[in-house]
């Protein structure tokens, strides 16, 4: 369906007027800072929504496109386009943008500017997801550094300045190798592009040292988001340190964009590069599985043990991406995109919920809360169930079509695979009866309050999400279908 006004521009920039409308409200009227932030964080998810309500499903065509000439000297042009895997990216965006503006009304701490910068952020990510100029696609790359390096660096931990400069380092390095690629496939296209689609058609048709030379570019940038091993050192630093919802943003969107952007650019556009490179890649996802997951294990802080449960995840995604021929292997991968963004995101926030009560992370320090906080031990539980694969829950479907996907391609490594969900079913299995079961100490923590309204709010259609694909995964996965088929039928040539 077509609209007379162009609803994805609408849909980025929607943050951004609210960011502008912040700008002239006084910083001390902090409640009229959080409304406004939430109406326009609202309004953009509204958007996203209408985008999928509207789109086509048994098209692999780009979808509610823009295209005008922006920069004619290099051939930049203002494109934007969605199809069936940026659909999901987006509806995911918005919706935990929402989550994480809620979530963030007990922020007290320069309110107006964290608002700000949450709203700036908000606008990069949703750009990625709809841009298909690769001038347009790094600016909003480039453009959600910023905001989130203050997130961290003004409003995280007490080690803070060191996360956040970790984080800009290592991603600033990663763009540096992506902008490298970029101008190699533009001087390689004649005439010269930088249009996605129109080099995704000519890519293969390059020479195979230039392919494979753009290719382990771009798969560096993507990785170093993803982020793979052993690229994730920034990551962990990053989610202990940031303030809650920022580290809901970071798993639940940041980490997708190295996976999407593998996806949209590299995979399609130069099929010699992942022909040549699928097996150590695939290799790369299983020893971030088994190696988040131990390293997971041995986690004594809340937040961490979930980091570092978020590099064990996203290598699923890896291996997926290595058996490129498979349908099956490539739905897994946008479904482990989809659930690990709505469960990682949700225990972030219920690990957020405990510390603002707790003022600690540390799982010895618990015992029993299940008594004293039923509400939140239950919601905790459904997430940590989700996240451990339980059937009837998103993770389980994302995993076992991943494992169904990859087997033609890589039977060892699925064997060697599923040993991770064992491992991720016993650190999730023994952090919950260290927190939740046992004796609880009454002295200590018989002041903790339970979940309030405002929390479960922001939770509840994580819950519901996660319960609802993991029931029925049929919608998700005809929106993504054709898209997909179109992708494997690219890497083909």
């Amino acid at each position: 369906m077509s609209y007379s006004f162009p609803i994805l521009s609408y849909l980025v920039f929607a943050p951004l007027v609210g960011l502008i409308v912040l700008l002239f409200i006084n910083r001390d009227r902090h409640a009229a800072i959080r409304w406004v932030a939430t109406i326009f964080a609202f309004l953009s998810l509204v958007l996203t929504l209408i985008v999928l309500a509207d789109y086509d499903w048994s098209t692999a065509a780009m979808q509610f496109t823009e295209q005008h000439q922006w920069i004619p000297a290099i051939g930049a042009q203002y494109l934007m386009g969605v199809d069936g895997i940026s659909v999901p990216m987006l509806v995911l965006t918005g919706l935990l943008s929402l989550v994480a503006v809620i979530i963030s009304f007990n922020i007290t701490k320069r309110v107006k500017e964290y608002f700000v910068f949450l709203l700036l952020l908000e606008t990069g990510m949703l750009g990625v997801f709809v841009s298909l100029d690769f001038f347009l696609f790094y600016i909003f790359w480039e453009v959600m550094l910023v905001p989130m390096y203050f997130l961290i660096g003004v409003w995280g931990g007490s080690r803070r300045e060191y996360a956040a400069i970790k984080f800009f380092l290592y991603t600033l390095f990663g763009s540096i190798f992506m902008l490298v690629a970029i101008l190699v496939l533009y001087f390689s296209s004649d005439p010269h592009t930088l249009n996605m689609l129109e080099l995704t058609q000519v890519g293969p048709t390059f020479a195979r040292g230039i392919q494979i030379f753009a290719f382990v570019f771009f798969f560096i940038a993507f990785a170093i988001k993803v982020p793979v091993w052993p690229f994730h050192t920034w990551l962990p630093d990053a989610h202990v340190e940031a303030p809650t919802a920022i580290s809901i943003i970071l798993a639940g969107v940041l980490l997708k964009m190295g996976t999407y952007g593998m996806l949209r650019v590299s995979w399609p556009m130069l099929p010699q590069g992942i022909r040549y490179f699928s097996i150590p890649i695939a290799i790369l996802g299983i020893i971030a599985i088994i190696y988040g997951a131990l390293v997971s294990m041995a986690q004594k802080d809340l937040k961490k043990l979930v980091a570092y449960s978020s590099v064990s995840h996203m290598g699923y995604c890896m291996m997926a991406l290595g058996a490129y021929t498979s349908v099956t292997a490539l739905s897994g991968c946008m479904f482990q995109m989809v659930s690990h963004g709505l469960i990682t995101g949700a225990l972030f926030l219920l690990v957020g919920v405990l510390y603002d009560r707790a003022h600690t992370r540390e799982i010895a320090a618990f015992g029993g809360l299940g008594k004293k906080l039923p509400v939140y031990t239950a919601i905790m539980t459904l997430f940590c169930m989700a996240s451990l694969g339980l059937p009837g829950m998103s993770g389980f479907i994302s995993e076992f079509m991943i494992f169904i996907g990859s087997f033609p391609s890589f039977p060892v490594m699925v064997g060697i695979a599923v040993l991770g969900v064992v491992l991720t079913a016993a650190y999730i299995l023994r952090m919950v009866q260290r927190v939740f079961l046992g004796e609880f100490d009454a002295a200590k923590w018989g002041g903790l309050t339970e979940i309030n309204l405002r929390e479960i709010l922001a939770v509840a259609p994580l819950a519901v999400l996660t319960i609802f694909i993991g029931v029925y995964p049929k919608p998700l996965s005809e929106l993504m279908q054709a898209t997909l088929q179109n992708i494997i039928t690219l890497m083909a040539r």
